[in-house]
């Protein structure tokens, strides 16, 4: 599969996911499809599929261009892996040298990395047979392993976008160094995350770890006026990393002064029934509604009838809905945490100390007292922002010219 491209004219190009599509990563799809709107054709694998059927109908149509390495079965990946053993015993022991170093990590098991290995074998010889000369992944973890051990058999050279912050949480049983030192390039999404890679590999790795940031389309997200409404919204997992009932606990007091304050969770997870027994125990339940996940034309819709946008998460890489948010001119409150400081400041919203309730609950007092025309400047601010670092086809395009022209 030849494709062509500014930076990769004899490349055929492919995606490699762990679990894809998925409703948390529609950046993935928004990347994939920018390359493919500039005439970069992409092949998309995945580990495995979702045990969810993704709400967005775009994520739907996903699943039936993307090859699942577990769907092949056991019998056809140990009989390719035989196959691989006989034909590329030089390939292969390297590959099996790097699987026993990913093994021997602390914290590691030799079970999960076998399997690794097994999956860089089908990986390998079914992205050669495509014509498949450089793979990229996203995040460090699952999928940038199987690139690693694919390309020491003689595979695809390798790139992969790091994104914390789990991944960072232990860089060495992440394998961090060896991913990075066999990769072709590293793309950071904020400097926040380069600092890390760089923090764990060594200033050698300096001029192969850039920062290329996440994006949106910005043509799904025009500037539309502030409503005069007390409405906050908050979309994500509902998980104890992103905090929503830190944010309940929050908005509680200030429905007094604020009689029709009206917040509204946008997506579902283990948290739900912890806040949902939380609202009733506050007596919020004409306040607070829990929608549960909604297609991409949803969520849009949600932000733009809101007044704030609002995420007090303990745990993030730089999250893509702040982008969005921002994007359609909404002031937003979040918390000082990773990446996020590289895009939200005062200029464009508030941000306070993760898990500090009070500061929580003043900046959203704040932004439900704060006067439509303050909100639509700091709105505006941030959109500028978003267009200046997060345009989607800008920063794909930045992606091309640093993926190698051939193995």
């Amino acid at each position: 599969m030849a494709i062509t491209c500014v930076g990769c004219s004899d490349m055929g190009l492919a995606y490699l996911m762990n679990t894809y599509p998925i409703t948390s990563t529609t950046f993935v799809r928004r990347e994939i499809h920018a390359h493919e709107a500039a005439g970069v054709p992409v092949t998309r694998f995945a580990i495995r599929d979702w045990a969810e059927v993704p709400v967005d109908p775009r994520d739907r149509d996903e699943i039936g261009k993307t090859t699942y390495i577990l769907k092949q079965g056991a019998g056809k990946l140990v009989t390719r892996t035989l196959r691989e053993m006989v034909l590329n015993p030089v390939g292969f022991a390297k590959a099996l040298k790097t699987t026993i170093h990913l093994a021997t990590r602390p914290g590691s098991t030799g079970i999960k990395n076998a399997a690794y290995l097994v999956e860089a074998v089908f990986f390998k010889q079914a992205a050669l047979a495509l014509g498949v000369h450089h793979v990229h992944a996203h995040f460090s973890t699952n999928s940038a392993a199987v690139t690693l051990l694919a390309r020491r058999m003689g595979g695809p050279s390798y790139s992969f976008t790091a994104h914390g912050p789990d991944e960072f949480d232990d860089p060495i049983g992440n394998a961090l160094p060896v991913k990075v030192e066999h990769a072709a390039f590293v793309a950071a999404i904020t400097d926040y995350a380069r600092g890390v890679i760089l923090d764990a590999t060594g200033s050698g790795a300096a001029d192969r770890v850039k920062v290329v940031r996440c994006g949106i389309d910005l043509d799904e997200f025009e500037a539309t006026p502030t409503p005069p409404n007390k409405r906050i919204v908050c979309v994500g997992r509902l998980c104890p990393a992103k905090a929503q009932a830190l944010l309940v606990e929050a908005v509680a007091p200030l429905v007094k002064d604020h009689p029709t304050l009206d917040l509204v969770f946008i997506g579902d997870g283990e948290d739900r029934a912890g806040i949902e027994k939380q609202i009733a125990e506050l007596g919020l339940e004409n306040h607070v509604t829990l929608s549960g996940w909604g297609t991409g034309e949803e969520v849009r819709a949600a932000i733009k009838g809101a007044r704030i946008f609002a995420l007090p998460s303990f745990s993030e890489g730089l999250p893509i809905v702040l982008m969005e948010s921002l994007a359609m001119a909404r002031a937003v409150v979040t918390t000082r945490i990773t990446g996020i400081p590289e895009l939200v400041d005062n200029g464009c919203g508030w941000l306070v100390e993760p898990g500090d309730v009070p500061a929580l609950r003043a900046a959203v007092a704040a932004a439900l007292s704060a006067d439509t025309d303050t909100l639509e400047a700091l709105g505006e601010t941030g959109r500028s922002r978003v267009i200046r670092a997060h345009d989607q086809a800008r920063n794909a395009a930045k992606l091309r010219t640093l993926f190698p022209a051939k193995l």
